[in-house]
């Protein structure tokens, strides 16, 4: 990937006011804090089957999307949108929780499987099974039963791991800067290294 050659970020989440405080949402509200932080208005595009935006970030144009389909349906409109916009999977940036990650960590990586995150999988598949698009992965850790990850995913995150979390949110912001201000690597080496302090 050459430098600074995102041009579409897409949050991951479901619509509704029942899960916008969920793990699975935080995709979706790492996206509004980037929309905010930039004065990227998300309205409702019902041709990419979500709220889109388009703004600036460091001087590079740049696009936002939450996808409204559901989770499971997120592909239809991240294709969507990058097929009228000639985005290619390269050029995408996908902010998503991560059970393989604890609270308080965040991670960027190019490609890779998609950890059985059904958001991901939707992607992947709706833009011809390519997984070369980026990926920010925010933290949840895992259940105590592994029968309880629709739950736990869709639950809300006790405020103990929330503070972690929102630690991990607020740099992987400062990230999301750094790739546009500089580049993807020196992105990836800050926020590949942070963890949040539980103090």
């Amino acid at each position: 990937m050459t430098e600074n050659t995102i041009k579409l970020i897409v949050g991951l989440g479901n619509p509704g006011t029942e899960y916008a405080r969920s793990r699975h949402n935080l995709g979706c509200d790492l996206l509004n804090m980037v929309a905010e932080r930039h004065r990227i208005s998300l309205r409702e595009e019902s041709k990419f089957f979500g709220l889109a935006g388009r703004g600036s970030i460091g001087g590079h144009e740049v696009r936002m999307l939450f996808p409204t389909t559901f989770m499971n349906l997120s592909g239809k409109s991240v294709s969507a949108l990058a097929g009228f916009y000639k985005i290619a999977p390269e050029e995408i940036l996908v902010l998503h929780d991560e059970l393989d990650l604890l609270p308080g960590t965040a991670r960027l990586k190019i490609g890779g499987g998609t950890g059985g995150h059904n958001g991901l999988k939707s992607i992947v598949s709706c833009l011809g099974n390519s997984q070369n698009f980026c990926r920010l992965r925010i933290g949840i850790g895992k259940p105590a039963g592994h029968g309880e990850v629709i739950n736990f995913v869709l639950g809300a995150p006790a405020p103990a791991e929330k503070k972690l979390i929102d630690a991990a949110l607020n740099e992987a912001l400062e990230c999301i800067e750094i790739i546009f201000n500089q580049n993807l690597a020196r992105a990836t080496n800050r926020l590949n290294s942070f963890k949040a302090s539980k103090e």
